[in-house]
């Protein structure tokens, strides 16, 4: 956090008093105050839930910050990728390669902070998706079965199965079949409060492929999508260069009917989306800016679903939260007034 002086004679004051003093005046080396180290990602995701907590608005969301208390340390990972950046492999996998493509491979050493926060940030921004749907009727997910499209880290998946779900994950990132390869990161998952859940993780794309629909399964209660399905990243509005968009691989409809599909009677299924500001006129378009529901509330009815909140705004929440983990401070903080929002849709499988 960056901190002003609040004055600077007091500071040219002491400079001077430390120029005058004699040499003898300095204390010893070895009682110097050294920085502390900085905290690890665990303690770091223990202390965000504790200044999130004032804002745990539900018993859903105060479970959710209270089961980072089970979250393990996690020793820095090394994988190896090839020049493209398109293939990244366990030292084991690597090992199985013939050696033309062994030799070219670069070491990536990626530690805790990246295994729980990957490129997208503290996994308690899951916080707001499960808010709105606790507000819905979801009291806890003990024991539901529960998929996130594009699930991006898995810091949040592993908190959710500490509380009793059935979690599945699906990403067709490259890196993080890698990185969440070993035995203890999937499975069984210890309960925080006394009923271990399960997780997996799918590297494919799903609904597109018969690979990636067997490996997902269906029978959700609960199927969330947060920062991935944004109308711009679907339908931009200006052209994008392809690798910044999210390719469905199927059309809007088909997706739409296999989420219907995947879900249980009663089964929910939410669109969260924090956004930055639109590019102002002028300047390059901003895919991810734009956080509206790639799917129609009309194509989401047509599906079979009862759409509950469509494109509503959650801004105010968001830069609550935001304030909560220390974005507006640091050495490049966020105008969050300015450049943080939110938009999520709710619709559900009818129980009948």
């Amino acid at each position: 956090m960056m901190t002003m002086p609040t004055s600077l004679l007091l500071v040219m004051a002491l400079a001077a008093d430390q120029r005058a003093a004699p040499p003898s005046a300095a204390p010893p080396a070895e009682t110097q105050t050294r920085p502390a180290p900085p905290p690890s990602a665990v303690d770091q995701i223990r202390q965000d839930a504790a200044a999130l907590e004032p804002l745990a608005a539900t018993s859903l969301e105060k479970s959710f910050l209270k089961a980072t208390a089970s979250l393990p340390a996690i020793s820095t990972r090394r994988l190896l990728r090839d020049k493209t950046k398109t293939h990244y492999y366990t030292e084991a996998e690597a090992a199985r390669l013939p050696e033309d493509a062994r030799k070219d491979l670069e070491p990536v050493e990626l530690g805790d902070a990246y295994f729980y926060n990957t490129r997208y940030g503290s996994p308690l921004a899951y916080l707001l998706p499960l808010r709105r749907l606790a507000e819905a009727g979801l009291k806890d997910v003990a024991g539901r079965r529960l998929l996130d499209f594009g699930y991006g880290s898995i810091g949040h998946l592993r908190l959710l199965a500490s509380l009793g779900a059935d979690v599945v994950g699906v990403e067709v990132d490259p890196l993080l079949r890698a990185l969440y390869s070993d035995p203890g990161d999937t499975g069984v998952i210890k309960g925080a409060a006394g009923r271990d859940g399960h997780l997996k993780l799918v590297d494919g794309q799903f609904p597109a492929t018969e690979e990636a629909r067997r490996a997902v399964g269906g029978d959700f209660d609960l199927i969330v999508s947060k920062n991935v399905l944004k109308n711009g990243y679907i339908h931009p509005a200006e052209p994008v260069d392809p690798r910044r968009l999210v390719h469905l691989g199927v059309d809007d409809d088909a997706f739409v009917r296999t989420v219907h599909q995947s879900l249980k009677p009663g089964g929910w299924f939410l669109i969260y989306n924090l956004c930055p500001a639109p590019a102002p006129p002028g300047k390059p378009y901003i895919p991810w800016a734009d956080g509206r529901s790639p799917f129609s509330k009309t194509q989401l009815e047509a599906a079979g679903f009862q759409v509950i909140a469509f494109d509503q705004d959650d801004g105010p929440a968001a830069r609550a939260m935001g304030h909560a983990l220390g974005w507006d401070a640091g050495e490049q903080p966020m105008d969050l007034q300015k450049d943080l929002f939110a938009t999520w849709t709710l619709a559900r499988r009818p129980p009948s």
